[in-house]
């Protein structure tokens, strides 16, 4: 007579953790747009992304409307109108990004959100751990960057996910391009390197907005945070990817400790 496990809730919280990490998995699952108009949960975890809809907004406004906007994340905003979406957005309204709205207020505003974060987006008890990563190289650089992500929690690793994966799409369009008809696409001259120098002090925080020496860091640090944020962009498909031997790794512990995960995972399945 074991008790059946049919609900995350039914879960101990060690149990829950891991499948959390294992909603990572599939490269499908990774993609939104896997499903166009329908939203899923995941196939191991029935925990949804965890994703601000002002990041995810702001993100796919500037997808839709501003791919090709030179100087994106630069250029400066209307400091009235950014103010007025910001105090929207906190008010809990349902606000509708359209092309009406200038792709420089939207782009402050989510700097702007990433900032003042209570927490910053990459946890500050976890800067050093992640700047630590800025003298490796290779391989191992990048298995230390996906171990430190595993441990973000799950709103922080979607939403730094959903972030990565937008300026990856958004330094796609640095350069100039030709369309089928031979003309010219102006490129966003915003590279790998110049996004990362602009978001990398809003994502890793040494300090709280406002605190003494907020702001204030050193050549070094400056430099570190730029040179991660920009691996971050580069390999953020394969840092979010939990390998096979991993999952097998965590499959083969739940089967020693908690047999009922394992009928709960199959009958997912």
């Amino acid at each position: 007579g074991a008790m059946s496990v049919d609900s995350i809730t039914d879960l101990s919280d060690n149990t829950s953790k891991l499948l959390e990490a294992l909603q990572l998995s599939h490269p499908h699952e990774l993609d939104p747009r896997r499903i166009p108009g329908k939203k899923k949960t995941l196939s191991l975890n029935p925990i949804t992304w965890q994703v601000p809809r002002i990041v995810d907004r702001c993100c796919t406004h500037i997808e839709t409307h501003g791919l090709q906007t030179v100087g994106i994340f630069r250029v400066g905003s209307s400091k009235k109108r950014v103010q007025q979406l910001r105090e929207e957005f906190d008010q809990g309204l349902d606000v509708f990004l359209d092309e009406h709205q200038s792709v420089h207020d939207v782009a402050a505003l989510l700097k702007e959100f990433l900032r003042d974060m209570p927490d910053s987006l990459i946890p500050r008890e976890l800067y050093g751990a992640f700047l630590s990563t800025a003298t490796m190289e290779g391989p191992a650089q990048l298995d230390a960057l996906q171990l430190l992500l595993f441990l973000l929690p799950p709103c922080h690793s979607d939403t730094l996910h959903r972030l990565l994966r937008f300026l990856g799409e958004v330094a796609r369009h640095a350069e100039h391009s030709w369309d089928p008809d031979g003309r010219e696409i102006p490129g966003n001259k915003m590279t790998v390197s110049n996004l990362a120098t602009v978001f990398g002090p809003n994502i890793l925080q040494k300090e709280k907005p406002g605190e003494k020496d907020a702001g204030a860091l050193n050549f070094e640090d400056s430099a570190a945070i730029i040179l991660v944020l920009q691996r971050l962009i580069e390999h953020h498909q394969a840092l979010f990817m939990v390998s096979p031997e991993m999952q097998c790794d965590v499959l083969r512990r739940l089967f020693q400790t908690d047999p009922d995960v394992i009928d709960y995972l199959l009958r997912r399945k």
